[in-house]
C-alpha cells in the first residue's frame, strides 16, 4: 500500500511528486508517534539485533548443552516405501493379493486405492548387524550399518499430497511460507564459520522438488537465514571466481563502496531485513571466494575416499559427491546441510515400486553408508546428527498392479550420530504398515526432538510475527520424544 503525498505549487495547484509508504506515513503523522510504537514492538523481537544488519549469523549459545553441533538431512523426495525398506510386515506377505480387511476402517487415499489388493514387500528383509534389526535387500550398504541407526517406524503427518507434506516435513506446517528447520537452526545458533553459510541445500540435479524452494526458505524469519543453494557439477556456486583482470584489492575496494551505499540506503529504509540480508550476502560472497573453492575441490580427497562414496561409478557419482561435500562442509563449520535425492518425481512409485526403488536405492545406498562410515572414522559422528526420511511413505495396497500410493499415516525415517542409540527401532505401524499405532511420532514431535538434540528448546525458539510468537513446532502442545534420546 502507498499513499500519494500532495503539495501546492506557486499557483496553488496540488501536485503529487512522490509516493509515501507506510513507514514514512508513521514517521510524519502525529509527530511520529506511530513510528515510535512500531520501533517499540520491534525491540521485543528476539531477532531485533539480527535485523540491524550486523552479526545476525554470529555464533549463539544454545539453550542447554547440545548432543549435536551440526545436522545433515538426507531427504528422499517423493516418498520412499517404508514397507519395502525399513518396516517388515509378515502379515503383508501372508495376505498379499487380498483386499484390505474391513477391520482397518476407512482410509483416506489420494487415488482411491483403498480397495485394491495388498502388495507384499518387493524384496526380502534380513536381520543385520549385532542388533539383528531387519532391513530390506534394497539397502545392503546402509543395512550393514544398522547398529548405528535408530529407525523410527511410527512417523506420521497430515496430508496425502506432495507439496503440503514436503512443507510439513521441512517447516512444520502444510502451508507455504513458514521457515524451514534449517532456517530455525541458523536463527537459533548462528554460524560457526563467518566464511560459509550456516544452512546449505543441495537439490537433486534432475529437477526441483514438489513445492519448490519455499521448503528451505526462511519464511517470516529474516532472509539472512534462508538456505544457500549449491548446484550439482563443477560449479556448485555460480560467479564464485572473479575475472582474472580484477585483483582481490580491487574487489575489496569495489565491495566497500557498494556496501557504504547499501548501508546508507538501508538506514533510510528503516532497517528493512531483506536489505540487511542482501548486504550480508555481499560480504559472505566475498569471503566465500576464498573459502569455497577449497571446499568444493574434491581432488584433495584420496582415491580410497572417492571409491568409498562411489565417485568412480556413474550410478552413484552424483549423490556420492554431494554426500562428500556435506562432510567437507560440516568440517568447515556449516551448521545445517540438506541433500535431496529425487527430482520432480523421485521416489514417487505409483506404477512400479521395483523399478523406481531399484533406481533410487542404487543411487543413494552406497553414498549414504559411506557418509556414515566417513563421519565415524573422523570422529565427527559423535556430535553430528544425520537424518534420513522423505515427506511420507507408501500404502500397503497396490496401485496399477505394481505400485503404491502416498501414505502419511504411518512411515519410517532414521537417525544416527549425536545422542542416538543405534541398532533399534522406535515405534510401530499396524500389522500391514498402514498407520502408526505404537509410540507415534508426529512431524512436529520429530522437529522438537531434532531441535532438542541441537541444544534448542522448541518452546522458547520463537519469532514474533503478526502478533504471535511463532515457532517451528506450531501452536499446539508438543513434546520431545525422549525415547529417541536414550
Amino acid at each position: 500500500m502507498t499513499f500519494k503525498q500532495s503539495r501546492a505549487d506557486q499557483s496553488g495547484t496540488f501536485t503529487t511528486p512522490g509516493l509515501l509508504n507506510r513507514r514514512e506515513l508513521l514517521r510524519t503523522a502525529g509527530g511520529g508517534i506511530g513510528l515510535m510504537a512500531l520501533e517499540s514492538l520491534l525491540k521485543t523481537d528476539r531477532v531485533s539485533y539480527a535485523a540491524s544488519g550486523s552479526g545476525s549469523l554470529k555464533p549463539k549459545a544454545p539453550d542447554f548443552q547440545p548432543r549435536a553441533k551440526r545436522l545433515i538431512w538426507l531427504f528422499m523426495h517423493g516418498g520412499p516405501s517404508h514397507v519395502d525398506l525399513w518396516d517388515p510386515k509378515p502379515d503383508l506377505v501372508k495376505y498379499s493379493g487380498q483386499p484390505l480387511p474391513d477391520s482397518f476402517g476407512e482410509v483416506m487415499t489420494r487415488r482411491k486405492v483403498a480397495k485394491n489388493p495388498l502388495l507384499a514387500p518387493i524384496k526380502p528383509f534380513r536381520r543385520r548387524g549385532e542388533s539383528g534389526l531387519e532391513v530390506s535387500d534394497f539397502l545392503p550398504h546402509t543395512g550393514a550399518l544398522v547398529d548405528d541407526l535408530c529407525v523410527v517406524r511410527s512417523l506420521h503427518g497430515d496430508s496425502v499430497n506432495h507439496p503440503q507434506s514436503v512443507y510439513q516435513m521441512n517447516t512444520g506446517s502444510i502451508l507455504m511460507g513458514h521457515p524451514s528447520v534449517g532456517s530455525w537452526v541458523a536463527y537459533g545458533l548462528g554460524s560457526e564459520n563467518a566464511d560459509m553459510p550456516a544452512f546449505v541445500v543441495m537439490p537433486d540435479p534432475g529437477g526441483g522438488i514438489k513445492g519448490g524452494p519455499p521448503a528451505w526458505g526462511s519464511g517470516y524469519l529474516p532472509a539472512t537465514f534462508q538456505g544457500t543453494t549449491m548446484r550439482p557439477g563443477k560449479t556448485p556456486i555460480l560467479n564464485l571466481k572473479p575475472p582474472a583482470s580484477i585483483s582481490s584489492r580491487q574487489q575489496r575496494a569495489t565491495l566497500d563502496l557498494i556496501q557504504s551505499m547499501n548501508r546508507r540506503h538501508y538506514e533510510n529504509r528503516d532497517r528493512d531485513d531483506e536489505l540487511s540480508a542482501r548486504i550480508s550476502a555481499y560480504e559472505l560472497a566475498f569471503r566465500m571466494q576464498t573459502a569455497a573453492p577449497e571446499l568444493v575441490d574434491l581432488t584433495q580427497e584420496t582415491k580410497e575416499t572417492h571409491a568409498m562414496y562411489g565417485l568412480d561409478d556413474p550410478k552413484t557419482r552424483d549423490f556420492g559427491e554431494r554426500c562428500l561435500l556435506a562432510r567437507r562442509m560440516i568440517e568447515r563449520g556449516v551448521r545445517f546441510v540438506q541433500l535431496y535425492s529425487g527430482d520432480t518425481v523421485g521416489w514417487d512409485a505409483h506404477s512400479d515400486v521395483t523399478r523406481n526403488h531399484t533406481t533410487y536405492c542404487r543411487k543413494t545406498d552406497q553414498p549414504v553408508a559411506a557418509l556414515l562410515k566417513d563421519l565415524n572414522r573422523r570422529g565427527l559422528l559423535e556430535d553430528t546428527l544425520v537424518v534420513w526420511c522423505g515427506e511420507f511413505g507408501r500404502m500397503p495396497m497396490s496401485e496399477q498392479g505394481k505400485g503404491r500410493d502416498h501414505n502419511p499415516w504411518g512411515y519410517c525415517g532414521w537417525l544416527a550420530g549425536a545422542g542416538i542409540t543405534g541398532g533399534r527401532a522406535y515405534g510401530a505401524t499396524d500389522a500391514i504398515g498402514l498407520r502408526a499405532v505404537e509410540q507415534k511420532v508426529h512431524v512436529n514431535q520429530f522437529h522438537a526432538t531434532l531441535l532438542h538434540l541441537m541444544g534448542l528448546d522448541h518452546e522458547t525458539l520463537t519469532y514474533f510475527h503478526n502478533g504471535l510468537d511463532e515457532r517451528l513446532t506450531g501452536p499446539a502442545e508438543v513434546e520431545v520424544v525422549k525415547g529417541l534420546l536414550t
